[in-house]
């Protein structure tokens, strides 16, 4: 038997620099001055065809780029990755497409909102003001959205989390299966249903006045949902390796939820709250049939009549003149800065208690 070994040929390597595994790309600069030239287009057939909608010109615009990207990608790197880029214009225009409208609102409401929005706006109310007439301010309104919202989530927050605990830790069975269920349908319930809930029951049937407690119990019922859909997902994302290790050392169940569970995650049980509260706050329905408005300042969200920002805006835009709509819009404004102000302040406290990573 011969013991003679087969050598493999060679094996040729490409010379260093040679473009034969290169494949053909397109700059780095031809997504813009395709965007450009589509913009270039839409405006052009825009006013070719007296088109006086500038929606009507992004339109022509983002379906240009699309067809131009694809075509020429298609032309210099090949169908394959002419398919990747357009993918990739699809979700920028359909990105653009849904950011436009928001960034409309927000610049529509900041131009009309800052015409009345000053430090006597925000310090007086409506208390003796004529509604033809410029003047008046929020302050009564400011309050009472501070109060009603500030009572509703300490009705709804802590009964939304400890509802969340036990379906995620103890709930078991029929009656676990029957929370989810009822959280599931209060979720889709409209707020006015919440409001002649409230209504029936409170005012008519006991026998109690209009208040903002009132307006804060229905606002209660519509945020608990909220609060227990998202704190049972942050719950379930903590790994089960940590409560597991927690039991393993003796600690209690209860005490190991207090310790780890919660603490990690606490962010998405803040952010969760945080969006409950921005949902409640511009609720209408609720208030007017349930706080019944008030052009004067009342501290007492237990007795009498109470306004709100989505109350306030609501009747300013009603009364029909242009200093209400003023009013109405730099209410608006206020509105919007109040959520956000919420949400920086739970980002903070988000980040303050989350559990420290790195040595």
């Amino acid at each position: 038997m011969s013991n003679t070994v087969m050598e493999k040929p060679p094996v040729s390597v490409p010379p260093s620099g040679s473009g034969a595994l290169k494949q053909p790309r397109l700059p780095r600069w031809a997504p813009a001055g395709l965007a450009l030239l589509a913009a270039g287009v839409g405006a052009g057939t825009g006013l070719a065809f007296g088109l006086d909608s500038r929606i009507q010109w992004g339109l022509i615009a983002a379906i240009v780029y699309v067809v131009a990207t694809y075509a020429v990608t298609t032309a210099v790197e090949g169908k394959r990755q002419a398919k990747d880029r357009l993918a990739t214009s699809l979700i920028w225009v359909s990105f653009l497409v849904a950011l436009l409208p928001l960034a409309s609102l927000i610049w529509e409401t900041i131009a009309r909102g800052t015409k009345v929005l000053d430090v006597y706006f925000l310090t007086h109310s409506m208390s003796g003001v004529i509604t033809l007439q410029p003047g008046g301010g929020i302050y009564h309104a400011i309050i009472g959205t501070v109060e009603q919202v500030g009572i509703a989530t300490l009705i709804a927050a802590p009964i939304g989390l400890l509802t969340a605990i036990y379906l995620v830790e103890y709930g078991r069975g029929k009656l676990a299966a029957a929370v989810t269920f009822f959280v599931d349908v209060m979720t889709g319930i409209p707020s006015i249903v919440a409001g002649l809930f409230v209504l029936s029951f409170w005012i008519i049937i006991l026998d109690f006045g209009y208040s903002g407690f009132a307006g804060a119990m229905a606002l209660a019922i519509l945020m608990m949902p909220i609060v227990v859909r998202s704190t049972e997902e942050m719950l379930k994302l903590v790994p089960n390796e940590l409560r597991e290790a927690s039991l393993a050392l003796g600690v209690p169940k209860w005490r190991t939820i207090l310790k780890v569970v919660l603490p990690t995650a606490i962010g998405g049980i803040t952010t969760g709250v945080m969006l409950a509260v921005a949902r409640i706050a511009g609720e209408t329905a609720p208030i007017l049939l349930l706080v019944f408005g008030a052009q004067s300042i009342n501290n007492n969200p237990f007795e009498g009549a109470q306004s709100s920002l989505p109350y306030y805006v609501y009747e300013q835009w009603a009364n029909g003149n242009e200093a209400s709509y003023d009013r109405a819009w730099a209410a608006a404004l206020v509105l919007i800065a109040f959520v956000m102000i919420l949400n920086m302040v739970a980002r903070g406290i988000a980040r303050w208690k989350a559990p420290k990573t790195g040595r």
